[in-house]
């Protein structure tokens, strides 16, 4: 059995990468909740993304800025057809290689990474491909009778493409989750300005960071969360989607668990529920299972109920995200009704059920003084109704 302190400090980490870290992008890059939130759920479950987006969609701007605000070791490379092995993870060190020994310098490379980025990935060519594959499927380095465990949390990798062939085909199938980047709907564009340059003002003593060590406490921690209640739920979407003639491995199964782990560590809970099946979305091989898929997960993820709800991440809303000024007439509502008169028990029981909905997706809104104010209501309402906040 987990230790209670142990999980309350998850909980906290947790909070801390929702509200400090991911908040903070989706602020910052306009449009981009969607890939900063696929973005946090990969790194907790410490598995790969892959983003699928044209030039020009601010693909690499949004995962460095992450890569800003993780205290650790960076790796972060634009591949080519022409990139050698040295480029990523380091030449021979020649001291050594006098000596008769073939070791690697990996100062500053690759295997000493904590967070790895490779921009244009399906550039890569033959040379650098198995050594790539063994990184994101084992997470070793291994060269001539070299090998070594890598320290990497997660790795991201980013094209403008889908492979096209098998061997780019396997590589592709390293990174668990899929996500599209594209440009903004042109009634955004001005918040996308507004927020590129007061993005190119900031100095890097602004930015709130988060520790490698905290981070990987969040990624042990997911052995402590309880997929039993969704598992029947998890294994009957699994089984629609391989009927639908979507490929999904058992190996593939097994892992994806920890995508909806994930998801309930960053929602506050150690116990998984339905909502959480929304991360099920981001498996699409091409462009055409995209529909299918999401189309089979929401209809599952729509059956939670209110309880489950109340606790979501707000990917299980679908494209029905957290709306601050929806929330705002909702609690101007529930406040007029619970100023009108004495509230019976069962009225008293269906504003507390209304009052946790709504506080469960305010914690979700990303403009903070929005959040804020929302919030600030939510507890003034708490107190009315004589309970904690």
């Amino acid at each position: 059995m987990s230790n209670p302190s142990d999980i309350s400090a998850s909980l906290a980490v947790a909070h801390k990468l929702k509200v400090d870290i991911l908040q903070a992008l989706k602020e910052t890059f306009v449009g981009k909740d969607e890939i900063v939130d696929l973005l946090g759920v990969c790194l907790v479950a410490g598995e790969h993304l892959f983003i699928l987006g044209p030039p020009g969609t601010a693909k690499s701007a949004l995962v460095q800025e992450l890569a800003k605000r993780i205290d650790g070791r960076i790796f972060d490379y634009l591949l080519t057809r022409f990139t050698e092995p040295n480029e990523l993870f380091g030449p021979f060190d020649i001291r050594r290689l006098r000596e008769g020994e073939l070791l690697t310098n990996t100062e500053g490379m690759l295997p000493e990474a904590t967070f790895i980025f490779l921009d244009e990935l399906l550039n890569a060519n033959s040379a650098i491909l198995n050594s790539l594959l063994m990184v994101l499927n084992e997470r070793i380095f291994r060269r001539g009778r070299e090998t070594r465990a890598l320290p990497m949390l997660m790795v991201v990798g980013a094209s403008n493409r889908l492979p096209e062939d098998e061997a780019l085909g396997a590589l592709f199938d390293r990174f668990l989750a899929r996500v599209r980047c594209d440009n903004v709907p042109a009634e955004r564009l001005n918040e996308v300005l507004a927020a590129g340059w007061k993005l190119s003002q900031q100095h890097a003593t602004e930015r709130t960071v988060i520790s490698v060590e905290e981070l990987r406490s969040l990624q042990q921690a997911l052995v402590a969360v309880d997929l039993t209640p969704v598992r029947p739920a998890y294994l009957e979407v699994i089984v629609q989607l391989r009927r639908a003639g979507i490929a999904v491995s058992d190996r593939r199964a097994v892992k994806l668990q920890r995508l909806v782990a994930s998801s309930a560590l960053l929602c506050g809970r150690n116990v998984a529920n339905r909502s959480d099946l929304w991360v099920l979305r981001y498996i699409w091989d091409t462009d055409e299972q995209r529909e299918i898929i999401a189309a089979i997960v929401q209809t599952s993820v729509d059956q939670a109920d209110a309880a489950e709800l109340a606790s979501a991440h707000p990917r299980a809303q679908g494209d029905r995200l957290p709306n601050a000024e929806e929330l705002a007439r909702d609690l101007e509502q529930l406040t007029a009704e619970l100023e009108r008169a004495e509230l019976t028990a069962v009225e008293r029981s269906a504003a507390q059920d209304r009052l946790t909905l709504l506080a469960g997706r305010s914690s979700w809104v990303a403009e903070a003084q929005a959040r804020t104010f929302l919030e600030t209501r939510i507890q003034g309402l708490w107190q009315r109704l004589g309970l904690p906040a």
